[in-house]
């Protein structure tokens, strides 16, 4: 009798969860909220975005990755894009206090699939078992980012497109400019950028200065996201 209940009965193994947090203080709170469900199980932790994408480079069998969209001054989108690449079986759920549009706009573009905001009424549990469920966890505050972006994109009346003469010319990137932003979407690094295109580090840092003040922005994936909207990235770099 006993053995037939077993048969009978599926044995579900626990999910395997790996975390990426600013800092081991908020992996250990994160893991220790998680811990307390049986169905989950802490398979590993990163601060950077360089020890995260080692991690994921493992041959480790992982189900959902938690990450903020910053760790340290790593923008985590082009990680994220990379790592759905590596892994496109792995559900990643952003934990974060950023609900900024752009930041949200672009991890759902790099593939993630759930986005709560900390302090927000979500519980992290719930949120894990609903996405593995095929479900998608979201903030009421992500998911306004998330609509006003459809309808800016989609019903929004799009105003006619100025011919180049037409432009003004604080808004006009130039080519190296260009080369440079379109290696930043790719989440190259600034000294990597310098040996691509042969040029000094600090030359790299004067030009994305003039491209944050062109496009008003302050950050690599404000000027990424603002750049993506008005069609200004190159697709190749030239030599």
């Amino acid at each position: 009798m006993t053995e037939s209940l077993r048969k009978g009965s599926a044995i579900r193994e626990p999910l395997r969860i790996f975390i990426a947090a600013e800092n081991q203080a908020e992996c250990d709170r994160i893991a220790q909220r998680l811990t307390r469900a049986l169905d989950m199980k802490i398979a590993g932790s990163a601060t950077s975005a360089a020890e995260l994408e080692a991690a994921m480079r493992c041959d480790a069998k992982l189900d959902v990755l938690i990450t903020d969209v910053m760790l340290g001054a790593d923008d985590m989108a082009p990680v994220l894009t990379r790592i759905k690449h590596l892994r496109d079986d792995l559900d990643i759920l952003i934990y974060t206090a950023f609900s900024q549009d752009p930041f949200v706009i672009r991890a759902i573009l790099a593939g993630a699939t759930g986005y709560i905001l900390k302090g927000d009424q979500e519980d992290l549990v719930t949120s894990v078992r609903l996405l593995k469920g095929g479900g998608s966890p979201v903030s009421p505050t992500v998911a306004r980012s998330v609509l006003r972006a459809i309808h800016s994109r989609t019903f929004a009346p799009q105003p006619p497109q100025p011919q180049k003469h037409e432009t003004p010319e604080n808004l006009l990137l130039s080519q190296r400019e260009t080369e440079i932003l379109t290696l930043l979407a790719k989440g190259i690094s600034f000294s990597e950028i310098a040996d691509i295109l042969s040029i000094s580090h600090h030359t790299v840092t004067a030009h994305i200065k003039k491209i944050y003040r062109k496009l008003q922005v302050h950050s690599r994936g404000e000027a990424v996201y603002e750049a993506s909207c008005m069609g200004l990235l190159s697709d190749r770099i030239g030599s």
